[in-house]
């Protein structure tokens, strides 16, 4: 047994001798254990390697799907903004379309009226006027009337009637 002696006083020593240390024995058993679960380790590692390959491409599989759905969202989104402006923007129009042509007819509606109300007003006005003509005229007569038999002797109102009659042959 070989022994360091500066070791050995320490009582700790190391032995070279491969019989006595076991060295073979530990050789064999690591070796058996190295071939046995090298199979057995890698098998297991393998179908590890392969679960998360398979996991990893089921991930970016999942990515690349949500990339294009979001983008179709995002252009769906983008359409459906500008359809709600051209809604708001025709909205606003038809409104103000609606507000001038509400307020043409109004304007025409108080045009009429107003034509009415002149043509009212002229047709009472030609009314009274007649009707003030009319009586204006019978006190004219009546007042005529009343003064000619005093102003009118025999011959002043035979020559009055043949005056009228010779105008009324004329006419």
């Amino acid at each position: 047994m070989t022994y360091f002696p500066l070791l050995a006083s320490e009582g700790f020593a190391l032995n070279f001798n491969p019989l006595q240390t076991n060295l073979i024995n530990l050789a064999i058993v690591i070796g058996v254990l190295v071939w046995f679960l090298r199979g057995f380790l890698g098998g297991i590692l393998e179908r590890r390697r392969s679960v998360i390959l398979q996991d990893l491409q089921d991930a970016e599989n999942r990515l690349k799907k949500a990339t294009a759905d979001l983008a179709t969202a995002q252009s769906d989104l983008a359409a459906a903004q500008q359809k709600a402006d051209k809604i708001r923007t025709d909205g606003q129009a038809r409104a103000a379309a609606i507000r001038t042509d509400g307020e043409q007819r109004t304007i025409t509606a108080m045009a009429a009226v107003k034509q009415g109300a002149v043509a009212d007003a002229d047709a009472e006005a030609s009314r009274i006027q007649d009707a003030l003509r009319r009586e204006a005229a019978l006190a004219a007569i009546d007042k005529v009337l009343s003064d000619l038999p005093g102003r009118l002797d025999d011959q002043t109102q035979s020559s009055l009637i043949d005056s009228t009659i010779a105008n009324l042959e004329n006419a």
